[in-house]
């Protein structure tokens, strides 16, 4: 995308880590400048984290606050999940795709390492990259059926409880029917791209980012049934906080945050609009997970075959 006099522009959002991202920074500041793509940041603090001085410096100016991605043609992240995700809140308004960077840890929503930081821009300035659209929940909470609260999220919409000693009492439904009903320290329900996150952690399945299915995950429930459930994507999964029990808190991507009373209602739904993620390679999902996760594919006896004696 272009702006309508012709120019290209890139939305550039960094970990607020400043001295861990500095040189990343301006090293894509400096390769976008060189091919005329004008670089968007968010805020002052970002532009002179990035803004370089002397002949030749490249353009940087800052977003709009009430839609930053609007007319830029891409986001791109330097960080790692926590960073995407906040750029995701960004670009999903806007339809614009995002691309991350790792400079965390596992950064399994990224795209690329920092040591392809080169190439990778090259690719952005190539527009050598293909749309994966991913799969979001729109997320609906009520009180005595009045809606209080509508939020989404890309990972997981998260019910827990809301102090460390109190136990969430939690009902949950699929389709208008009572499931089970348990106490717990949260219940998770997760898309496909969230079940490698915190769903995972709790001991949620993998589900492969092209299956159209909605998660939901117990986390330490006081209960002989509190299997993970993976239901239809068109189904709608409700959380209800026991009316009796302790308030709660609900969570979406780590990011935006709705205390629940007693009695509260979440509904959770496919979501109707979806997160675009920019793909630089055509590597399978499988490939990623072994690659993210360091996962043995060798045999036991292989691999102390090669150890030796």
């Amino acid at each position: 995308m272009t702006t309508d006099s012709g120019r290209r522009e890139v939305l550039l959002v960094v970990h607020p880590d400043r001295e861990a991202t500095r040189g990343a920074a301006r090293d894509v500041a400096v390769r976008l400048a060189a091919a005329g793509v004008l670089l968007r940041v968010i805020g002052e603090e970002v532009r002179e984290l990035v803004e370089i001085s002397g002949d030749g410096a490249p353009c940087i100016v800052v977003a709009p606050e009430d839609d930053p991605a609007a007319g830029t043609e891409l986001v791109l992240v330097l960080g790692g999940d926590g960073t995407l995700l906040r750029a995701a809140e960004l670009a999903r308004p806007a339809g614009v795709p995002v691309l991350g960077i790792n400079l965390g840890r596992v950064g399994f929503l990224t795209e690329a390492d920092s040591d392809a930081l080169a190439d990778t821009v090259q690719r952005v300035v190539d527009r050598r990259y293909r749309i994966e659209e991913r799969m979001t929940v729109d997320v609906t909470v009520t009180i005595s059926g009045q809606v209080v609260a509508h939020t989404w999220a890309l990972n997981e919409a998260s019910v827990e409880k809301s102090t460390r000693e109190r136990i969430l009492d939690a009902l949950i439904e699929v389709d208008g029917r009572p499931v089970s009903s348990f106490g717990c320290d949260g219940v998770l329900c997760a898309t496909p791209t969230g079940s490698t996150a915190y769903a995972f952690s709790a001991g949620g399945p993998v589900i492969w980012p092209d299956v159209e299915a909605l998660l939901v995950v117990p986390s330490n429930a006081h209960a002989m049934f509190s299997r993970p459930l993976v239901v239809s994507r068109a189904s709608v999964i409700t959380v209800q906080v026991d009316p009796d029990g302790s308030p709660a808190v609900l969570t979406c991507d780590g990011l935006r945050h709705i205390e629940l009373a007693p009695g509260a209602r979440v509904q959770v739904v496919a979501g109707r609009v979806p997160v675009r993620l920019a793909r630089l390679w055509e590597d399978p999902f499988t490939d990623r997970l072994v690659h993210k996760f360091s996962l043995p594919v060798k045999s036991w006896r292989e691999r102390h075959a090669r150890s030796g004696p």
